[in-house]
């Protein structure tokens, strides 16, 4: 019902038939998603975020898990303009790359959810937020769009420039995005720091050998 709903409105903002033709393209692999689900640091300001591809990232949490059921996190959804202007002023990226003063200019997210919780912040209130996090950014790679997680942000003051209810504990960067990233296969002990190599981000990634807790031979 959900997912009609957003398809319907969709359209009535840009047309017939352009949730399938722009939003709701036909489902990739989980592994495709998950490949193109990165952590984007600059984005093309030549395209809009709307606030019905916003919703309909959100709406993913109306299905995934949460502990003990409670749903607890509450979403603000912001849109270029002023209220993209605050987040923007309070929020900061790439700590491992200090050098490169990220986002570039002319790059910068214009579309933010804003992640809050009715409850001081606790260790299942992080589980249920990594659980949202994650599903959408796959949610916004599935519409042709992509995110960065944000915790590195000054709380008070965008709670206070958004006149939000509750406290917000994480923002979701969105949009198109304007770099490409790559990733690397490192062993473990090896370094797992982000950089950059002509124009291309490079993520290392640890082996699912290595990832793997092995039975001990007898």
């Amino acid at each position: 019902m959900a997912d009609n709903y957003l398809e319907k409105r969709y359209e009535e903002i840009f047309g017939k038939g352009a949730s399938a033709r722009k939003s709701f393209p036909s489902k990739p692999s989980l592994d495709n998603l998950l490949l193109r689900n990165r952590s984007y640091r600059g984005y093309d300001n030549s395209y809009a975020v709307h606030s019905i591809q916003l919703e309909a990232i959100v709406s993913v949490n109306v299905r995934v898990a949460s502990s003990v059921n409670l749903q607890r996190l509450r979403f603000r959804m912001v849109t270029a303009g002023a209220e993209a202007e605050v987040v923007n002023a309070h929020i900061r990226m790439g700590r491992a790359l200090p050098e490169l003063h990220l986002p570039l200019a002319g790059t910068e997210p214009q579309a933010f959810i804003i992640v809050c919780s009715t409850v001081p912040e606790n260790a299942s209130i992080d589980i249920d937020l990594g659980i949202s996090l994650q599903s959408m950014g796959l949610k916004a790679v599935e519409l042709g769009l992509g995110c960065l997680i944000i915790r590195n942000f000054d709380r008070d003051e965008i709670k206070c420039g958004l006149s939000l209810p509750y406290d917000p504990i994480a923002v979701l960067a969105v949009g198109k995005p304007a770099e490409k990233i790559e990733l690397v296969t490192v062993r473990e002990g090896e370094s797992l720091d982000y950089y950059r190599r002509d124009g291309v981000h490079y993520v290392p990634k640890i082996t699912v050998e290595d990832l793997v807790i092995r039975k001990p031979l007898p």
